[in-house]
């Protein structure tokens, strides 16, 4: 299994748009493009948004279908203010620290970077992860990135 390197991170929660998706987790994509359609036809994008997939559930313990995940856009400070409507809701990321590992390559290989660092770093790390979801922090885009350039950020917040 490759090695990873985790640094631990002050963050603070951020507020987001989000669209829910229940089913496979590659299959979010559909939960994006529906939000981000959403906010083009708003012309809410600005030049720091940034893209964030909130992931609820465990995919070695919960089936396929029911997996629970966000897909989410953070607009700036303006987020909170937003009137939304249906599907498109109001959630947030969690503050306070994070075990933050950053993943280069395709998406369809994240699920190796979680598997090492929920079972290899967190229990050696002597640190415990929150109550709260992890959540992925997209850098780039696979619209202009070719799969292999992607990169990732993968929070877990941390008690």
């Amino acid at each position: 299994m490759a090695e990873y390197r985790v640094e631990i991170r002050q963050a603070h929660a951020i507020d987001v748009l989000a669209v829910d998706h229940v089913g496979p987790y590659p299959e979010i994509n559909r939960a994006f493009d529906t939000l981000a359609a959403w906010i083009g036809e708003r012309g809410l994008f600005g030049p720091d948004t940034q893209c964030i997939g909130i992931f609820h559930d465990d995919p070695h313990t919960t089936p396929a279908e029911q997996l629970h995940a966000q897909a989410c856009f953070a607009l700036g400070p303006v987020t909170a203010s937003i009137n939304v409507t249906p599907p498109v809701t109001h959630a947030s990321v969690a503050g306070g620290e994070h075990a933050v590992l950053v993943h280069r390559g395709p998406y369809a290989d994240l699920q190796q970077a979680y598997d090492w660092l929920y079972g290899t770093w967190l229990p050696n790390s002597g640190r415990e992860s929150a109550d709260a979801p992890p959540f992925e922090l997209y850098l780039n885009s696979p619209a202009n990135t070719q799969p292999a350039d992607l990169v990732t950020e993968i929070h877990v917040p941390l008690r």
